[in-house]
């Protein structure tokens, strides 16, 4: 599923190691982040609004470490290289949530514009 693929990278991004597969979009969708159909049957999928919050939660973790590893750039205790690395890790998560919530808006509206 492509948005697996999405999750996989946004934690991969926001830890700043790669990613290891299904085991955390396993761990995420497990328990109230399963979608339930009309007829109550498990359809197995993620819940929409958990992973929005994922997400956004990803974005805001890149960006605590952005900061702490600035300030520790200042401090002397972190080296520039790895302060810039995890600045431009944070760009790329918000860039990649940007576009993805750009990709959301474009497809509300061709909905609405589809004739009733």
């Amino acid at each position: 599923m492509a948005i697996e693929g999405i999750l996989s990278t946004l934690d991969s991004l926001s830890t700043g190691a790669s990613a290891t597969g299904t085991s955390r979009i396993n761990a995420a969708a497990s328990g109230s982040g399963d979608i339930v159909g009309i007829d109550g049957a498990n359809t197995g999928g993620l819940d929409f609004g958990a992973t929005l919050t994922r997400m956004m939660s990803a974005v805001e973790t890149s960006n605590a470490q952005a900061n702490q590893a600035t300030l520790g750039m200042v401090d002397g205790s972190v080296d520039v290289h790895d302060a810039m690395i995890a600045l431009q890790r944070a760009d790329m998560t918000f860039q990649l949530t940007v576009q993805i919530r750009n990709k959301l808006v474009n497809a509300y509206q061709e909905l609405m514009r589809m004739p009733v």
